[in-house]
């Protein structure tokens, strides 16, 4: 019951080699490559090539060692990005990739469309071998065009698994794969931190199981301290997409209106459902920030304002590189950035401290695959384990589903459920214009 993506890190090897073959040809032959996803198909993309990719990884080729440059669209609807990246690259020496299990979301749906139709006007007649899909294996708008479209070329529009049962925000070690590969990342290490750390996720004594102990700890203070708001506080630049990362993976998994009923599928497995005469309206508000630079904002609140937050450090102990502030005299002559930033941290942590307000700090002895792969692996454990404690279904999203169907419904889509239209219908968007200023 959802838990499938727990056992992504055991990928067998022929995954691996046939993920490292695509990304190696992509990356000889294109100078460019766009990614269209949204959710964790985004975010899970962005945090990992924040994280593990050289510092200004697009601006400089020089820290791109000849590999493409990589951007990240079909995560909004803003126009202005999506044409101005375009705009500024060229069709023949861009590769696409598409993340999408239904084919039918929105945001992506639309941005594919646009960057399809500006490959096949600068790309030529065979600009669907540009193009790959990674998306549900068997069933799906996108899936069936993938397969359409390989019945004509065989090079065209190739495919790649989203594994089933497996939801975006769980699916980094899947989808995020041909991405990692491309910008040159070890997944081989990623995947060995991962298991690693499900081995210290699966002991039954909470003292030496992290994402239990985590899950319990943040439970009970929500519960019981009215500890509501989640601030992740990495002090690390590039960790900062990965804390926007969780706060999608801790957001959208345990903020429920419902809890959960056991219900038999039609193969005879068990399944969670949501339980409509249960409602039960938890999950704590995610909050993504970065130490330092956040400390001169969220900070002030966090140390005076309503003591209703838990805050989560992540230190990092060794840096990439090394800076040393010059000259003598000054207090800070001679010290390293590293002395500094995680001096900071624990200034920070000993003033929640005076203050009585709940903290807790992860230590990443480095920002690498396999230390990234581990961390990645215990959030989702210890998301995982809150929904168990909190009784939810960390796996589906139906609030997400609403704003969904009004687009839909607004838009004229055929064969909308009767009862959604009727709702739409019955209860209009009005605005009282006493309240329009």
């Amino acid at each position: 019951m959802g838990l499938e993506w727990a056992r992504l890190p055991w990928q067998d090897k022929a995954t691996f080699r046939r993920v490292k073959s695509i990304a190696n040809e992509i990356a000889k032959k294109y100078a460019a490559v766009i990614s269209l996803g949204i959710g964790g198909s985004y975010l899970g993309i962005r945090a990992a090539q924040d994280a593990l990719a050289p510092p200004y990884y697009n601006e400089f080729a020089a820290s791109r060692k000849k590999r493409p440059q990589f951007f990240c669209e079909g995560n909004n609807l803003d126009p202005d990005t999506l044409r101005a990246l375009l705009k500024n690259l060229n069709p023949k020496k861009t590769f696409l990739i598409v993340i999408s299990k239904s084919g039918e979301t929105a945001e992506t749906k639309a941005a594919f469309a646009v960057a399809e139709d500006w490959l096949k006007k600068g790309a030529g007649i065979r600009y669907g071998r540009q193009i790959l899909a990674v998306t549900d294996p068997e069933s799906g708008a996108l899936r069936n065009r993938v397969n359409a479209e390989q019945k004509r070329d065989s090079l065209s529009f190739r495919g790649l698994p989203l594994l089933k049962g497996v939801g975006g925000r769980f699916s980094e070690f899947n989808m995020g794969l041909l991405h990692l590969a491309i910008i040159g990342v070890d997944i081989a290490e990623l995947f060995a931190g991962a298991r690693e750390m499900s081995s210290r996720c699966g002991a039954a004594d909470l003292s030496v199981n992290p994402a239990a102990m985590y899950a319990a700890l943040h439970t009970i203070l929500y519960r019981k301290k009215g500890k509501a708001i989640a601030l992740m506080m990495p002090f690390s630049e590039t960790l900062k997409a990965t804390a926007d990362w969780y706060a999608q993976l801790l957001g959208e998994s345990l903020g429920k209106k419902c809890g959960r009923k056991i219900a038999m599928n039609r193969s005879g497995e068990e399944e969670w459902l949501k339980d409509e005469t249960n409602i039960v309206n938890v999950g704590r508000t995610p909050v993504s920030c970065r130490g330092t630079g956040d400390l001169h904002s969220i900070q002030q609140n966090n140390i005076e304002g309503e003591n209703n937050k838990i805050t989560t450090f992540i230190r990092v102990e060794k840096f990439r590189d090394e800076v040393k502030v010059p000259g003598k005299g000054d207090i800070l002559a001679g010290r390293t950035f590293t002395r500094l930033i995680c001096l900071a941290q624990e200034a920070t942590e000993w003033a929640l401290v005076q203050e009585s307000r709940p903290n807790c700090t992860i230590i990443m002895p480095e920002v690498s695959p396999y230390h990234w792969g581990a961390l990645l692996y215990f959030f989702e454990m210890a998301t995982a384990f809150e929904g168990e404690l909190l009784e939810v279904n960390a796996y589906d999203q139906p609030g997400v589903e609403g704003y969904k169907n009004y687009m839909y419904y607004r838009l004229g889509r055929a064969g909308m459920p009767e009862a959604i239209s009727r709702k739409i219908e019955n209860h209009p968007l009005i605005k009282d214009p006493k309240f329009i200023v």
